[in-house]
């Protein structure tokens, strides 16, 4: 009996055991970004010389979150840059009169989890600029290295085009084609699309979007790839 009653007892703890469950730990939630504004020409800096300025990144506090890594992309290199602070603010030193982007990617020592904000774009004001180069072109699709599908062997092109001033923004034009053989396609594009461009299965291409303004400057989004199933 004694050896019947202790068996029951066995279960009954290792059920109770079994029952609990760990509080689970809350992920870090993304940050709401405030300094600099979405495509604004930035002349709040502190001007270090005739090519660099300091430039102060705010953005709010997020929840269950103990660090931040500030990511910083120039534009025309695409050289990217990334600070890690437990402060919701921070002071870098950039190249002035030229395009960036930016987003905050929160983190939690409890999680392995983390929240990427939105990405915002701004102009880091030169001396003398009185106009600005468009931003380049961010591809839509077909995104980089995507596998797509074809219909009747024809394709549609898009992206989204973006400048400190938009309405400055005239045209684009479309470069197409296989490794070392991208050239040309469409000239002076109004739209952000280009639809039924003719493809071949099985193939591999290259393409980028060359943005111009109505002052005449120029911005390239870069070599993006995508592949025909």
């Amino acid at each position: 009996m004694r050896h019947v009653l202790l068996i029951v007892f066995i279960l009954l703890f290792l059920a109770g055991c079994g029952g609990k469950k760990n509080n689970p730990v809350p992920d870090p939630s993304p940050v709401l970004l405030t300094t600099p504004a979405q495509d604004e020409v930035c002349t709040t800096g502190n001007i270090i010389s005739s090519t660099e300025s300091t430039v102060s990144f705010i953005w709010d506090a997020s929840a269950n979150t103990d660090s931040y890594d500030l990511v910083i992309t120039d534009l025309l290199t695409n050289n990217q840059t990334t600070k890690t602070t437990s402060q919701t603010h921070f002071e870098v030193i950039l190249t002035r009169n030229t395009p960036y982007s930016w987003y905050v990617v929160s983190k939690s020592a409890k999680s392995a989890i983390t929240s990427k904000s939105e990405v915002w774009k701004f102009y880091n004001a030169g001396a003398g600029t009185v106009s600005y180069a468009p931003f380049p072109a961010d591809i839509i699709y077909p995104a980089f290295g995507e596998v797509v599908s074809s219909t009747n062997n024809k394709i549609n092109l898009s992206w989204k085009g973006s400048s400190v001033t938009p309405a400055s923004i005239a045209n684009y034009d479309v470069y197409l084609g296989t490794i070392g053989e991208v050239a040309l396609a469409y000239s002076a594009v109004k739209d952000s699309f280009v639809n039924d461009v003719v493809i071949a299965k099985g193939t591999t291409y290259y393409w980028r979007i060359i943005t111009r303004d109505t002052s005449g400057n120029t911005s390239d989004s870069g070599l993006f790839a995508f592949t025909v199933k």
